[in-house]
């Protein structure tokens, strides 16, 4: 009785994809270089640094989505 063996490599899994787009990577690069350009013109007005966060970190929130509607 003949028994055929069948050669079995092991399966490698693919490579994993990348970890963000280059649309996701160039819409929160810009969000953050708006945001803390708005955060320094706030601070140079006169606000306080608390006031500058707040501005930046708002201004990086809103450009987020505008900038995803906007880039395609």
């Amino acid at each position: 009785m003949t028994h055929s063996q069948q050669s079995r490599e092991p399966q490698v899994p693919p490579p994993p994809g990348p970890f963000m787009t280059v649309r996701t990577a160039l819409i929160l690069l810009s969000s953050a270089v708006l945001g803390a350009t708005t955060g320094g013109l706030a601070v140079l007005a006169g606000g306080g640094p608390a006031a500058g966060a707040l501005a930046g970190l708002a201004a990086a929130g809103a450009c987020v989505s505008a900038l995803h509607s906007l880039i395609q």
